[in-house]
């Protein structure tokens, strides 16, 4: 880690000392940006430098904090001490037929393994919170491939760049930045690239851009097979194909075949909406077929910092990107049975761990009344809709600030957090409340 002293002006002016760790890497969405300076004074982060301002309410907001481990008794969570919480948790597995697991997508890849190791241990199940968001994308991915490149490659090549379905100005804020826009790479500039937004209403990414597409809602999946036929030599018998006039994709698909590297960046526009895993084969395989003429690429915007970890986690160590099964004999890979939501809507789970993520707050109304009736163990920096009835409750330390870790960001590259403050006094990792809930087991 790098650190040095530097002289600073503070918020009334005067000149104070502080120290500043250098290229620490954000943990807030799957860009993991690794150029952010995080100034310390008196060991508490006082700012940041190159943060967007998603990474500046990671670092420096005084968001409120699970302070010490709690166990319900009646109506009410009372504190206990971490011994207790951690017992009481083991037993929660212990005595449940078929627990489930969900979340992961907030912590580090060591936590995620011994995380899947706990559920093998426990005859449960496990799933991240890419159940809600990319788990279309890991599902066309396996029928059809993607052509993929890292982000590196796209600054550095691409003078094409499609966002369909995907608004990183508010979602990622320095994609634009850091790669493609304001990115000049090797071989093109930023201010040379061509960028196109496809989505269903003109966001503030698509203010920006040199061109905004308007597709209906649900006819992303139209509008790709129409691009594929014509991509094929084939006339298109309609004045427009989901929503948009069919002059307009030709013209789209014009400028993608005729780029020297094009890329498309998809979000959830197009994962949860309409055909959602249609949608992603459609568009993974336009980039596939477009190979024929020059260099195209697909990259999934990913939410969570870490949830493209979770999936190469799971893949090593099970062999499936997620979404097992430990119950049988055999691991049981089934993404439309497996998922949390699928299990709490039907009642096939009896007891909930949730690591680093709020269902209650996310889940279907149904699965969200069925998780209120069984036990539920959270292990959370954060207090949220979930802690308001769950059993056990487990503060955690902030992977990437309070904890090291390794992730993998959007285009599965793998990246290593730093610590850069110490966690509130007595909050675990959650590498070691996993490990420590594992030996009580």
């Amino acid at each position: 880690m790098t650190i040095c002293l530097v002289s600073s002006v503070s918020v009334a002016g005067e000149r104070t000392g502080a120290e500043v760790v250098k290229n620490v890497t954000c943990p807030y969405c799957g860009l993991l940006c690794d150029d952010i300076d995080v100034y310390l004074e008196d060991g508490e982060i006082s700012r940041i430098k190159r943060g967007c301002g998603l990474s500046n309410a990671k670092f420096v907001s005084e968001a409120d904090r699970i302070e010490s481990p709690a166990v319900r008794e009646g109506e009410e969570l009372h504190e206990v001490s971490y011994g207790e919480a951690i017992e009481r948790a083991a037993e929660v597995l212990r005595e449940a037929k078929r627990p489930d697991c969900y979340g992961w997508s907030s912590c580090s890849v060591e936590a995620q393994g011994l995380g899947i190791e706990l559920m093998k241990e426990a005859r449960g199940s496990i799933g991240s919170t890419s159940a809600v968001c990319h788990l279309p994308s890991v599902l066309a991915m396996q029928d059809c491939g993607a052509p993929k490149a890292t982000l590196e490659q796209v600054r550095n090549r691409a003078d094409v760049v499609i966002y369909w379905g995907s608004n990183p100005v508010e979602a990622h804020p320095r994609h634009f930045e850091r790669v493609t826009r304001r990115a000049d790479g090797y071989f093109v500039k930023g201010k040379d690239r061509y960028i196109a937004v496809v989505d269903v209403r003109e966001t503030l990414s698509a203010k920006i851009s040199d061109e905004f597409v308007k597709v209906e809602p649900g006819g992303d999946y139209e509008a790709l097979q129409a691009m594929r036929s014509m991509l094929q030599g084939n006339e298109i018998e309609a004045d427009e194909v989901g929503g948009v006039p069919v002059e307009t994709l030709g013209e789209l698909l014009g400028r993608m075949k005729d780029a020297d590297f094009a890329c498309i960046f998809w979000g959830l526009g197009v994962t949860m909406s309409g055909a959602k895993h249609r949608n992603v084969e459609a568009l993974t395989s336009l980039a596939k077929e477009l190979n024929d003429y020059g260099r195209c690429v697909s990259v999934p915007m990913r939410g969570h910092f870490n949830v493209a970890g979770f999936g190469q986690v799971c893949t090593w160590k099970t062999g499936f990107p997620g979404f097992v099964d430990f119950t049988g004999d055999e691991i049981n890979y089934a993404p439309g049975e497996n998922t949390s939501v699928d299990l709490l809507r039907r009642g096939g789970s009896d007891a909930m761990l949730l690591v680093g993520s709020d269902p209650a707050a996310h889940f279907p109304l149904r699965a969200v009344k069925r998780l209120r009736e069984v036990p539920v163990v959270q292990v959370d920096p954060h207090p949220n809709a979930t802690t308001r009835f769950a059993d056990v409750v487990i503060p955690s330390a902030l992977v990437g600030i309070e904890a090291e870790g390794t992730a993998y960001r959007m285009d599965t590259v793998p990246i290593r957090l730093k610590k850069v403050v110490d966690p509130p006094e007595g909050v675990r990792t959650d590498e070691r409340i996993i490990r420590d809930v594992m030996g009580a087991l």
